[in-house]
């Protein structure tokens, strides 16, 4: 009983942050490709991201646009956390996305609990080209020698999608190679749609603010997204 009304208080409270907050909603944590992760921007704190994908086995496929995103964390009470920001995409005719992420943390509401989560990513503004407007719940938890395993329902609009499904499953993982200096992070998505795919990646910090993540990308519709593509994402906290 004590987990239905958990569920029902991170619902509820999205709704209202999302009818309340003014700064729009935000670029999420992700894990590689996907936004399969159980991070929530740390409150008070905001995030910068710069992200590029070009292609790496047909060099005639075009680049992915590059992304530009900003992040902020809030503390909503003592557990329940929240982010919130956009995702601005260079060059494209729509370029603004919007997305939000609500929940509890690993350990907050118990010490073995795991992560509990809902979010919104890839709200656009154009309908049936960006408003893939997807939901998804999180999940996840830090297991000892093995690292952090992280699982995620999503489910979308089908037209801004492609592709043949709007919804699936993913899943993320990551281990710190060297703790605080390098971090293996790998992650899938189910569905031939745009965001079915992957990837393996290390992510190298510079700082305990600065990191830059970089692997290759492969995807479930190569008539979408084209089959692979090398990433290079830098992230800032500030």
């Amino acid at each position: 009983m004590r987990s239905v009304r958990n569920v029902a208080l991170v619902g509820s409270s999205l709704l209202t942050v999302l009818l309340t907050v003014k700064l729009g909603v935000a670029t999420p944590s992700t894990a590689y490709w996907t936004p399969c992760t159980i991070d929530l921007q740390a409150p008070g704190v905001w995030h910068l991201t710069y992200d590029t994908y070009f292609p790496i086995r047909k060099p005639n496929q075009a680049a992915f646009p590059i992304i530009v995103g900003l992040t902020y964390g809030f503390r909503l009470d003592r557990k329940l956390q929240m982010e919130a920001g956009f995702d601005w995409l260079e060059s494209s005719r729509y370029p603004l996305l919007l997305n939000a992420k609500i929940g509890y943390p690993e350990g907050a509401l118990g010490p073995e609990s795991p992560a509990l989560q809902i979010g919104f990513f890839n709200w656009g503004t154009k309908s049936g080209v960006t408003n893939q407007n997807c939901i998804q719940l999180v999940t996840g938890k830090t297991f000892k020698g093995l690292g952090r395993v992280h699982f995620s329902y999503y489910i979308g609009n089908r037209t801004a999608l492609g592709g043949r499904g709007r919804s699936g499953f993913m899943i993320a993982w990551d281990r710190w190679l060297v703790p605080g200096k390098y971090l293996l992070v790998a992650d899938y998505a189910t569905g031939k749609n745009a965001i079915g795919g992957g990837g393996v990646g290390l992510s190298i910090f510079f700082t305990e603010n600065i990191n830059l993540l970089t692997g290759p990308v492969w995807f479930n519709d190569g008539v979408i997204n084209g089959k692979w593509k090398w990433t290079f994402q830098i992230d800032i906290n500030f």
